[in-house]
């Protein structure tokens, strides 16, 4: 939105930048990127940046109250409570629509988890774009309250790993080395030294988990978890040794139950100017206009089972219409100008880290993802350009 940076940048845009690109990203780690990688950074103004970052903490606040722990009680599912929860949450993403309101771009929430994004991927996605792309100057930045690369993975260290060693601490995932995130894990490993482990290679003694690494069998006393239960429920051909219900000598780092209470179903509880009308389906007042929102299931990821056109006659026909959410339709701004000539849509995911014995999350650095189509995810723009994921930068003041 930096109108200035932006024609610097395309004016100096080549076909050629763009390859460098994506053989920095594909060749650095041991596994390529699998989803699209967009041709830009976005560019931030100083006005926008400062009011996404109020945003984003603003929200963060609003699921420490006491009223919200009132309305987080009812969202486990049952039977997929963990034991052992931790007092907090070790990670928050808040995604926002990037909207025009008015002359102005506004950050609209779209939604938020307590889980991990891609925190060692977006560190190398901005080495690789400053590497391929000149016109980018040195004080622009995608952390922020001036953190620098050291101190990001310092935070990263602390959160994930705390005082364990690396070699104690697991990235828990299923089928890691076949995740579309392979290559956040990959990071991740070169980053800390902790290693993607599949849920199927964990063996359980007593309350104890264990692992083979390089020939030699550790105990783990750490768990940076990745496992998404939607998609654990379905995979009924796994066999694991544990259960997520076990009572494990373990810790986790982001503790499963905080992926079900700070998620979609947090969305009708927060109100704030960057937030939208939100209900859950069983709820939904008779007088709202029903096409001015989209419905969506409460623990889906990916944008799966997303409905932009629900009807009346949908909701009756749920099953379980509590596990569902309407929210108002949000209006993505077309705002990133493209040497093609068309303009691209963007959200951005502000990403929050919080050590266990930090008094406070911090906020350390964005996701963006950038669409031409109807919806925001890769698998929805197939054979677009100047689309995918990419990362926001600001001037560092």
């Amino acid at each position: 939105m930096d109108p200035r940076l932006r024609a610097r940048f395309n004016a100096d845009f080549t076909p050629d930048k763009y390859a460098a690109l994506l053989r920095c990203v594909n060749e650095t780690e041991k596994w390529p990127a699998d989803f699209r990688i967009a041709e830009t950074p976005v560019f931030l103004t100083r006005e926008f940046t400062d009011e996404v970052v109020r945003a984003a903490k603003e929200i963060v606040d609003l699921t420490r109250t006491s009223e919200f722990a009132k309305h987080a009680v009812s969202a486990i599912p049952a039977g997929l409570e963990v034991p052992n929860e931790s007092a907090h949450p070790n990670f928050y993403v808040v995604d926002f629509a990037i909207c025009r309101e008015g002359d102005q771009f506004s950050p609209r929430l779209i939604e938020l988890q307590a889980f991990p994004s891609l925190f060692g991927f977006q560190l190398l996605l901005l080495a690789c774009m400053r590497t391929a792309f000149r016109a980018i100057p040195r004080n622009w930045t995608s952390s922020f309250g001036g953190i620098k690369d050291e101190q990001y993975l310092d935070l990263l260290r602390r959160t994930i790993i705390a005082d364990a060693q690396p070699e104690n601490v697991i990235l828990l995932e299923i089928e890691p080395e076949k995740q579309k995130t392979r290559i956040d894990f990959a990071a991740t490993e070169r980053l800390l030294g902790v290693r993607p482990v599949c849920v199927t290679a964990i063996k359980k003694r007593g309350r104890q988990l264990y692992y083979e690494r390089d020939g030699r069998e550790l105990r783990i006393e750490r768990i940076y978890n990745r496992v998404i239960f939607d998609e654990l429920l379905k995979r009924e051909d796994l066999h694991l040794q544990f259960s997520f219900q076990d009572d494990l000598d373990a810790a986790w780092a982001g503790h499963p139950n905080w992926y079900f209470r700070v998620s979609k179903h947090s969305l009708p509880f927060l109100t704030t100017a960057h937030t939208s009308p939100a209900f859950f389906a069983d709820q939904f007042p008779a007088d709202e206009q029903i096409d001015d929102y989209v419905l969506k299931p409460l623990y889906s990821f990916a944008g799966v089972g997303v409905d932009m056109e629900p009807t009346r006659e949908k909701l009756r026909a749920l099953n379980n219409p509590h596990e569902w959410i309407l929210q108002h339709k949000v209006d993505y701004a077309p705002f990133v100008a493209t040497v093609d000539g068309l303009k691209s849509k963007a959200e951005i995911r502000m990403m929050f880290v919080w050590p266990d014995d930090d008094p406070n999350p911090t906020l350390v650095n964005n996701l963006v993802r950038m669409s031409q189509g109807k919806m925001m995810g890769v698998d929805f723009n197939i054979d677009k350009t100047w689309v995918g994921a990419s990362i926001a930068l600001h001037e560092n003041l």
